[in-house]
């Protein structure tokens, strides 16, 4: 009896291990790349710190504007408008992005790919009338 669980205690400590391996065999490399990828960009950043040259005066610290004083405050914000010009600049480009394989491969793609790329440009269509009716277009 006592050799019966013995090996009992050894084929369920061995099962650990495999296990480990098994999953460390099926997740490892992903890991070492996340690990990787967030070394790779810290190192430089740490290493600049420390190693650059750092001999700020008066001259250097002051904000440059064509080389002449700044008149007034040298922090300015820019009116919200800009980015929402930006963000639907965005939107109409990915549009492109996504139209134009569809466009070179239309003749072989079945009729559901004609249905799905018309279901996207209504909503593009819907997107482009709201912001349209909110007047987002227009330069104030």
């Amino acid at each position: 009896m006592g050799e019966r669980a013995t090996r009992h205690a050894q084929t369920t400590a061995a099962r650990p291990s495999l296990y480990l391996r098994q999953v460390l065999g099926t997740f490892g490399p992903i890991g070492l790349f996340l690990v990787v990828a967030v070394i790779f960009p810290v190192i430089p950043l740490f290493l600049s710190r420390f190693l650059a040259p750092n001999k700020p005066n008066p001259v250097k610290l002051e904000p440059y504007e064509s080389g002449m004083e700044t008149i007034g405050p040298t922090h300015v914000q820019f009116p919200i408008r800009y980015y929402l010009y930006a963000l639907i600049f965005v939107i109409f480009d990915v549009e492109v992005i996504y139209l134009f394989p569809w466009a070179l491969v239309y003749d072989k793609l079945p009729v559901v790919a004609a249905v799905e790329m018309a279901v996207f440009i209504v909503l593009l269509l819907v997107g482009l009338a709201y912001a349209w009716r909110k007047r987002a277009f227009e330069w104030q």
